[in-house]
């Protein structure tokens, strides 16, 4: 991502933040509390095009809105930034939280030197950010186990996207300017450390298929229609789970 398209991102999730918060104020006023909304939780493989179609989905969801509900909300590499913010942390601890599972006795040596809190400590407070997130609704949730953490909330629609490896070789070579030997350990380090970020933490396999409402194939769909795909699917979800009953 570029630093002009993060900055745009960071902008966008500011401005949800604020709305939400103006939101809660006002029914805190009025004496009730709001339902929880729609949202999404993406799981990827790496270079099957989570961020990209994440964006564009959210641009899709927008146009169903009125204008007196919160944009929908794109919360991705921003979604460090709002842990930290949440709990009072300082932003140089981003870089110390890759979606991997960290070693005991690393976290205990990280945790005496002062570089970060230890995953126990990190790891459950990514969790209460991403279930706040998912019950103010309007949001789609890239990674960090936001499919476990919200597999029991009924106003969420869980997306998981694979690729074939030649493809997201490809697409990774493009995005990082890598050689295609270098893009292919990218992908292998990074869905390895992603495997043993979930197993570790929620106990769960990302590549479970039964995790997910849906599992899309961005070798066969298209970005675009795919990004389609899941708006229509999470839609007729949401009318079923959110709907009153009677």
């Amino acid at each position: 991502m570029s630093p002009l398209n993060e900055q745009a991102g960071l902008g966008l999730c500011r401005a949800y933040l604020r709305s939400q918060g103006q939101n809660l104020e006002q029914s805190a006023r009025e004496g009730h509390w709001p339902h929880p909304g729609p949202a999404i939780t993406l799981s990827y493989q790496t270079g099957a095009g989570a961020h990209e179609m994440a964006e564009e989905l959210a641009l899709i969801l927008q146009r169903h809105e009125s204008t007196a509900t919160p944009a929908w909300t794109v919360f991705d590499r921003e979604l460090v930034e709002r842990v930290l913010e949440d709990h009072q942390l300082p932003r140089s601890i981003a870089r110390y939280m890759p979606e991997d599972r960290r070693s005991f006795i690393r976290d205990v040596m990280d945790e005496l030197v002062g570089l970060r809190p230890p995953s126990w400590v990190l790891v459950p407070q990514i969790a209460e950010t991403v279930l706040q997130l998912a019950e103010a609704g309007r949001v789609i949730l890239v990674g960090r186990g936001a499919s476990f953490i919200t597999a029991r909330l009924p106003n969420v629609f869980h997306v998981r996207l694979i690729a074939s490896l030649p493809t997201r070789i490809e697409r990774v070579r493009k995005a990082e300017n890598l050689p295609p030997r270098e893009a292919a350990r990218l992908i292998t380090r990074s869905d390895r450390g992603r495997g043993r970020y979930v197993k570790a933490h929620f106990h769960g396999r990302v590549g479970d298929d039964l995790q997910y409402h849906l599992v899309v194939n961005t070798d066969r769909i298209p970005l675009p229609e795919a990004a389609e795909l899941v708006a229509e699917a999470a839609r007729r979800s949401f009318h079923e789970s959110l709907e009153p009953k009677v």
